[in-house]
């Protein structure tokens, strides 16, 4: 009884520390706030574009953009979204023969299915929004298959709004030059930079604000992890999982202490 009741504590603990999408976002206002604008700009006001967001790993970038679209769900009623993971393709190229089956386009391979969706995408109809997760994962020799995506909003009557997430910060720069001979048709940049320790600090304490009765872990050692963390990656993840197996090791000695504890009298 003793440890269902104390147990209860560490549960609702390592269920906040979880690297879900909250509520909200500690120390990204003003990145929500660029890509909120870029979305009701381009796909509410119909204009196709394409935007590149970069950040090392656990700075914020998908959980951000998963919030805003959840926020802007309703505006973004009329318009066509599809959400790729580009790690989970067999190849580069395999990006457009996944884009055409998530449009309902009749699978097809090589130039014919590039062709089928530039058919489509300069067709009339509402806007569609393609986000492309790992991006630096359709590079590929001379780079055709990034180039052949910047280059889809630029074509005449498009209807895409591209939005690529990859860590690199000089992708742009490295392999899609040819870009910047066109400054109007270059992707808009956002960079998350790595999480500070304040922000991290902030992060963990609104997490763990949410349980129940006395602090599971020390404020001092919520601001001893965000210091270590932001030293090294600045990674909100990286924080997350080592407060969460810090709950657990504790919950394992309480655990041990509480079996050993002697029974009151007359209880079996």
């Amino acid at each position: 009884r003793l440890f269902r009741q104390e147990g209860t504590c560490y549960q609702q603990a390592k269920q906040v520390l979880h690297a879900a999408v909250p509520d909200r976002l500690q120390g990204r206002e003003r990145e929500m706030g660029i890509l909120r604008q870029f979305l009701r700009e381009h796909i509410l006001g119909r204009h196709p574009g394409s935007l590149y967001v970069s950040g090392a790993p656990g700075t914020g970038k998908t959980a951000c953009l998963s919030r805003v679209l959840l926020d802007c769900k309703d505006e973004l009623a009329g318009s066509r979204t599809v959400v790729l993971n580009c790690m989970a393709l067999g190849s580069p190229q395999g990006v457009f023969p996944a884009l055409a089956q998530h449009l309902g386009l009749p699978v097809a391979t090589g130039r014919e299915c590039v062709r089928s969706l530039e058919k489509h995408l300069t067709a009339r109809g509402p806007m569609v929004l393609l986000v492309l997760d790992e991006l630096d994962q359709l590079e590929s020799k001379g780079q055709d298959v990034l180039y052949t995506l910047f280059e889809w909003p630029r074509l005449p009557s498009s209807r895409l709004v591209l939005v690529g997430l990859a860590n690199a910060l000089d992708l742009t720069d490295r392999s899609l030059a040819r870009l910047r001979a066109h400054p109007a048709g270059s992707p808009q940049l956002l960079h998350f930079p790595p999480y500070t320790k304040e922000q991290l600090t902030r992060i963990l304490q609104e997490r763990l604000g949410q349980v129940a009765g006395d602090p599971v872990l020390d404020s001092a050692a919520l601001q001893f992890c965000a210091r270590k963390v932001s030293a090294v990656s600045g990674d909100a993840r990286k924080a997350l999982d080592i407060c969460r197996r810090a709950v657990e090791v504790v919950e394992l000695e309480v655990r041990g202490q509480t079996l050993l504890k002697p029974l009151p009298t007359g209880e079996s």
